[in-house]
């Protein structure tokens, strides 16, 4: 590694190369080695690196305007917020930089809206194991157990429960519950997908108590389940939805969608100096309109099957556990291998590929990721695997 790293901030156990480039499923460091890449940014880069979709509008739209500042609705940010809402059947959209700062909007405009309407009420039901962020308020809702004495003091009003419990969930309401907020498939946690059923219970639950649903999509939505978003597998509507990753195909974009009855800010309570910029949402309506195609969304759903049964066929011939997940958000249980040291073995053979938990792999590849693609990375994870 030539680059000098030493001025980044040690905030990741980073390996020593230094990535200059990337084509579609492909990425290069700077000393031309190559890499199949099927974690592709955790899920953000949906069309591959630098799609053509994504350069075209970026180009496009950096020469005509880039920021006019969020006091001002600029013509992206209303095509993309009118696509986000004819998909969702939700009514308004708030655009945003990041998946934690749409779920810490998300938790904002809920207290918000129980201050309005449920007497003050502002604590959120949230799942052990769930990740929604790193913000302040996000790390606290989220259910990771490394983090329980991170930061003190921390945002309180945050109640977990098992995911798939329904009656863990209707134990935890009080008076002063505003929301339940979870993942449809818990990413983080090791792909772990809440249940259709789970969320019929969730909605039902919600609505009866008078409570607001938050839906945290930001890894799911966007068409990784083979849905544009989870929620539809289960038939349900959430009240509140949050997006990220893929939305901006690799840029930095993200937003809080929520139904007319919950759009309860008044005007200064959120806002951002980036947000909803041109360039961003020009990027957003180019990701949207790609893989709003009903045959795209076709494809992701066969090769998530594809991925899967070929998974689940080398998992039997290795001894190793279940497989999980939908569509393109998918792992693979380990037995007696260490995740981490099978993904870093694996990129020594020009894969990457992720490790959220020790006994877990997770494989998050482009949408449009080939067939062909998915064989080579089994043929390189094969030998990763049988090795002593």
């Amino acid at each position: 590694m030539s680059t000098d790293v030493a001025a980044i901030m040690k905030v990741a156990d980073r390996p020593p190369v230094v990535m200059v480039e990337g084509h579609g499923s492909w990425l290069q460091d700077e000393e031309g080695k190559a890499y199949l890449d099927f974690v592709q940014g955790w899920a953000v880069n949906c069309l591959g690196h630098s799609p053509p979709a994504i350069v075209e509008a970026i180009v496009f739209q950096a020469g005509r305007l880039i920021n006019c500042s969020p006091a001002f609705y600029n013509a992206e940010m209303a095509r993309l917020a009118r696509l986000l809402v004819d998909r969702s059947g939700l009514a308004q959209v708030f655009f945003c930089n990041s998946g934690a700062e749409a779920n810490e909007g998300a938790i904002k405009l809920a207290r918000k809206w129980g201050a309005r309407h449920r007497d003050g009420a502002h604590e959120v039901v949230t799942m052990e194991h769930g990740f929604h962020g790193r913000t302040l308020a996000t790390m606290a809702a989220s259910g990771k157990p490394a983090w329980e004495t991170l930061f003190e003091p921390k945002v309180s009003g945050f109640t977990k429960v098992p995911l798939g419990d329904l009656a863990a969930v209707e134990r935890a309401i009080t008076p002063r519950t505003v929301a339940v907020m979870l993942e449809p498939i818990q990413g983080e946690a090791g792909v772990y997908p809440a249940g259709d059923d789970f969320l019929r219970g969730l909605r039902q639950v919600t609505r009866e108590a008078g409570l607001l649903l938050i839906l945290d999509e930001v890894q799911t939505g966007i068409g990784r389940t083979g849905r544009f978003f989870a929620f539809e597998h289960a038939g349900v509507e959430p009240d509140i939805l949050t997006l990220g990753k893929g939305l901006g195909g690799g840029i930095p974009l993200a937003a809080l969608v929520a139904a007319e009855h919950t759009c309860v800010f008044d005007y200064g309570d959120q806002g951002g100096t980036f947000n909803g910029s041109p360039l961003m949402t020009a990027v957003g309506c180019a990701v949207v309109e790609t893989v709003s195609r009903a045959s795209f969304l076709a494809e992701v759903a066969s090769k998530g099957e594809y991925l899967m049964g070929r998974l689940q066929e080398l998992s039997g011939e290795l001894g190793h556990g279940e497989v999980r997940g939908r569509g393109l958000l998918v792992a693979l249980e380990l037995k007696g291998k260490d995740a981490a040291k099978v993904a870093r073995s694996a990129m020594d053979r020009g894969l990457l590929i992720n490790g959220p938990r020790p006994d877990t792999l997770r494989f998050m590849p482009a949408l449009n990721v080939t067939r062909g693609e998915i064989d080579q990375m089994l043929t390189l994870l094969e030998a990763t695997l049988s090795e002593g």
